[in-house]
């Protein structure tokens, strides 16, 4: 039988989508729109280890160690989150991140709903290459929106631009290769639960109105701010 926190999570909504495709920004406009409460597990995890709470402090053991926090550990910070700030209605954002996260939560929450952002991978990985920074300063330009006046040169100073490794093209498809990896067998299970809805787009503005419609057609507008 499954186990659930208590009766104060009315709904638990997730959302997931790809390094860089636009799920900060959706994230964002839901909250605006929408009454739920966001719980970032990264956030919830360095504010523990920052608290040292007991559980912050066992996670931090495996994090020094150079391990991956344990699906269990990170399912009872999730729950000592929830139970602590009293959330009912809950948007998850950065976990579960695989099957065996979401079948570790699932004995716990019910996930009512999962959002999942489909942007094709040639788009994100032109829009982070296009990313250059003058490192002294942290001005950030892309060659596609707001590019610097003289190619390759800050506006302020004249200095030399970089790019860093990670916002390079092939990091950048290898980043997408290992998340797509690690994600597709977790689409697959909440397709399964018959609780999956996939958008797709290329541009946060064309995807977020779609998500607005079927948040609103789901019921989930009664419940607007």
């Amino acid at each position: 039988m499954r186990r659930c926190v208590p009766k104060a999570v009315d709904f638990t909504s997730l959302i997931m989508g790809p390094p860089g495709g636009g799920k900060g920004t959706i994230s964002k406009k839901i909250l605006r729109d929408f009454s739920f409460s966001h719980l970032s597990t990264g956030d919830v995890l360095r504010e523990n280890v920052r608290n040292a709470t007991p559980v912050g402090v066992e996670a931090k053991s495996y994090m020094d160690a150079g391990d991956l926090v344990p699906d269990e550990l990170m399912v009872r910070l999730v729950l000592s989150e929830v139970e602590e700030k009293g959330y009912n209605r809950l948007l998850l954002d950065g976990f579960p991140r695989t099957e065996a996260q979401a079948v570790e939560l699932g004995k716990h929450i019910k996930v009512d709903m999962a959002l999942n952002l489909d942007v094709p991978t040639e788009t994100i990985v032109e829009r982070i290459s296009n990313r250059w920074l003058h490192p002294a300063s942290g001005r950030v330009y892309a060659y596609d929106y707001n590019p610097p006046k003289v190619e390759g040169k800050d506006d302020e100073t004249g200095e030399d631009l970089i790019q860093r490794d990670d916002d390079k093209a092939d990091a950048v498809r290898t980043r997408l290769a290992t998340y797509d990896k690690l994600t597709a067998p977790l689409i697959e299970y909440y397709r399964t639960e018959g609780v999956l809805k996939e958008f797709q787009g290329t541009e946060s503005d064309v995807i977020y109105p779609m998500v607005k419609a079927y948040l609103e057609e789901q019921g989930q507008g009664a419940y607007r701010l």
